[in-house]
Order: C-alpha cells, then sequence, then structure tokens
C-alpha cells in the first residue's frame, strides 16, 4: 500500500513541488515542478497575487509529472520574523504498571509549551530535546521507563501569524491546504544529515537566495534554530552595483564565474561582461572573487556570532554542513573553515529515488527534507486520482481570480 506525500519549498528565488509516493518506507520522488520565484522577498509574500501565479504553476507542473490531483502540502518557512527557546515541562508520572505512556509525554509537551506567546504569533515547532526521569538524565525515549516524575526539555519556535497566513492564502489559492509549516533549516537537515552528525554536535546552514536558515543539532535532536535575513541575493546585488549591471546579468556572473578563493585566481584572468548602457567591458575574476569573499566572511561572521549566542561554541565537532542554491559557490567551505574553525561540507539530498536528476543540487534540499519530515511524522493522506481536462485548472482559475473583469 503506497501513500503519497507533497511538499512546497517557496524560497525568495525559487518555488519547487514535490511529489512523493512512500511504499513499505522508502521515498520515491514521482513528481516534480520549479518555478522562479515571484513576489516573495527574503523568505516572506511581499505580493500575494504574483505568489499565487508562480505556486499554481509549479503545483500544475508537480501534478502532471506525478498523475495525481494534489490537496495538501508541507511547506517551507523563512524570514527573520522566526524565533525560538528552550523551554522545561514536569509532570507526575500516571500510576500504571507499563511505565511511561505516550499520555504522560504529551502532558510534559504541553507543559513545556505553556510559555507567553503574543496574540500576533504562533508556535510552529514544539521538539523534544531530552528527557529526564526522576533523577536520571539523558533519556531519548521514555516510554516503558519507570519513575515518578518525568521531565522534557524542548525547543520551541514560532512566527508571525501574519507571514504564515500570507503563505497559507497563495496555497489557497491554488487549492492547497497546509498541513503543516516546517522551518527551512529543520527540513534540510532531514535530507542532508548524517546519524552519526545529529549525534556529535552539527549545524546545518541553509543558505537560500535572501536568508541563511540555522539548525544546530545534538545528541540527535534540535538544540537551536536561527534565521539570518542574509543569503545570496545579497551576493548578487553586491555585483551588480559593483559592475553597474542589472541583477539578471549579475547573477549570471555569480554561476558562471564567480568564487571565494581570489588568492587562487590568476590575476590576468578576465570575462567581459555587458552593464548599463550597453558597452561590454572586461572584468577581472580575481576582483570578482574579492567582492564576493568579503559578503561571504560576513555571513559566516554573522553565523559565528550565532552559534556563539548560543552558548554551544566549541561544541560542534561534526561542524558545518552547508546546503541551499548559495552553497554551490566556488571555495563556499574554505572560508566556512577559515571564520568558523570547524569542519565544513556541502551536502546534497541523500538516498534519493525516482525523478532524481533535477535535485541533485543543494538547492533542493529543503523540498526533499520536507518530504521525509511528512514520511517521519506519519502525517499521509491519500490522494484522488486527477480527473478529465484537470490540467491547466490551476492557472486558469488564479488568473480569472486575480485578473480584472
Amino acid at each position: 500500500m503506497e501513500e503519497i506525500v507533497f511538499a512546497l519549498d517557496i524560497g525568495t528565488t525559487k518555488i519547487c513541488a514535490l511529489v512523493g509516493e512512500v511504499r513499505e518506507g522508502q521515498l520515491q520522488i514521482i513528481g516534480l515542478g520549479i518555478q522562479p520565484a515571484r513576489g516573495m522577498r527574503k523568505g516572506m509574500v511581499v505580493d500575494v497575487g504574483e505568489a499565487s501565479v508562480a505556486l499554481a504553476k509549479a503545483v500544475e507542473a508537480a501534478e502532471q509529472t506525478s498523475g495525481y490531483h494534489l490537496s495538501e502540502a508541507f511547506i517551507s518557512m523563512a524570514g527573520e520574523h522566526i524565533s525560538s527557546t528552550n523551554n522545561r515541562g514536569a509532570v507526575a508520572v500516571g500510576r500504571h504498571d507499563t511505565g511511561v505512556s505516550s499520555d504522560d509525554i504529551a502532558r510534559a509537551l504541553d507543559a513545556a509549551q505553556a510559555i507567553p506567546i503574543p496574540h500576533n504569533r504562533q508556535l510552529v515547532h514544539l521538539i523534544p530535546r531530552s528527557y529526564t526521569i526522576d533523577d536520571q538524565e539523558g533519556v531519548r525515549s521514555p516510554i516503558g521507563m519507570h519513575g515518578f516524575r518525568l521531565e522534557v526539555e524542548a525547543h520551541i519556535v514560532t512566527a508571525a501569524s501574519s507571514a504564515l497566513r500570507n503563505l497559507s492564502t497563495c496555497a489557497d489559492n491554488v487549492g492547497i491546504r497546509t498541513n503543516e509549516f516546517v522551518l527551512n533549516a529543520v527540513a534540510s537537515a532531514e535530507a542532508v544529515l548524517e546519524p552519526n552528525e545529529r549525534e556529535m554536535g552539527v549545524i546545518v546552514a541553509d543558505i537560500g537566495g535572501g536568508t541563511t536558515d540555522l539548525a544546530l543539532y545534538m545528541q540527535g535532536s534540535v538544540w537551536h534554530t536561527h534565521v539570518i535575513p542574509v543569503g545570496g541575493y545579497h551576493i548578487t546585488n553586491d555585483i551588480a552595483i559593483g559592475l553597474r549591471a542589472p541583477y539578471e546579468v549579475a547573477e549570471q556572473v555569480k554561476i558562471r564565474y564567480g568564487d571565494c578563493r581570489p588568492q587562487e585566481i590568476d590575476g590576468d584572468n578576465v570575462f567581459t561582461v555587458e552593464p548599463f548602457g550597453g558597452e561590454k567591458i572586461q572584468v577581472g575574476r580575481q576582483d570578482l572573487a574579492y567582492v564576493i569573499e568579503a559578503r561571504v566572511e560576513e555571513m559566516f561572521q554573522l553565523i559565528l556570532q550565532e552559534i556563539q549566542r548560543s552558548g554551544y561554541d566549541g561544541m560542534l565537532p561534526a561542524g558545518i554542513v552547508l546546503t541551499g542554491g548559495t552553497a554551490q559557490l566556488r571555495g563556499i567551505t574554505q572560508v566556512a573553515e577559515r571564520v568558523l574553525n570547524v569542519p565544513a561540507r556541502v551536502a546534497l539530498p541523500r538516498n534519493l529515488v525516482g525523478l532524481v536528476d533535477s535535485l541533485q543540487s543543494p538547492a533542493y534540499a529543503t523540498g526533499i527534507g520536507l518530504l521525509r519530515w511528512a514520511m517521519s511524522g506519519q502525517q499521509l493522506y491519500r490522494p484522488r486520482l486527477p480527473q478529465t481536462g484537470l490540467w491547466g485548472r490551476r492557472v486558469g482559475n488564479l488568473l480569472k481570480a486575480l485578473l480584472p473583469g
């Protein structure tokens, strides 16, 4: 018996719609839709109409390739409105011979989330870090263990209600119900981390177009999260200003010639670019690399400050795992290792099966991770088979609703 999971990675620069089939615990990618993002800035919706149109096209492509009509999805979230904290909750263990039950854990988590949350924010994640039973600390799974007092330490992530509502509105506009929001870095970790990295201590940095999303793992669980409002867009913007060129030209220059290692580039190595005005100029690749290196160093300095603020500096033997589209910059691991003084690697999604040729890139770690998050939570749903004449319905109906009569 197979089940279908649907993920929407709604980012600053792209929208990725993925459909996965889960059969006997194995995930196979059966549907894919990728569109350039519109109406988004720094991970947040700034134009519902434009964002909805782009989303509709991505969903329609995913439906066409998968052969299913999709109705609900796990959706990524980013943006500097996201915040996190840690809290403890303790309860008396129920009096029965079977030890700690799932009801006891639920009551402990309810106690942990009893923190003041402003009316304009909502709780998104409540992730157990560790449990304590009586005086025994560091318990991973307390089910069936015996004791009188159960305590849980939980990581709590909250987000601005309006930002989440805007994302839900875009999904609703194309007939997709939001099953659950998942923080970008947490989703990406599901796709790229090895089990031993989670145990030893590691930080995932999902460097997207508008934000850098961080998730710190220790002892197998999330211990800290944060969103830095700096990403690949800022590198491209620096290039555009330096070259006095359109943003699109600067983006192509970054992808084709970008590097973070100016010392390793021949000073005579040049390329041609057409800035505003139309007269082509020659630019040194080493000069370009100095511009990129400065911005990337700043990004990792911000990451270092956050690690130090979290109190886990020096406790990450597995280092930093880089993912997201900007992680493809040449030499980015060298800058990370120099600034953070920890091992660094660029990670691709692991163990992919199905339509994977287009997904072998760190840019798609969040989308793949959303599917794996859905699997781990067992929050699967049965799809409805498509009806005749379905294709084109989402975009067509949406345009009719958005355009004036």
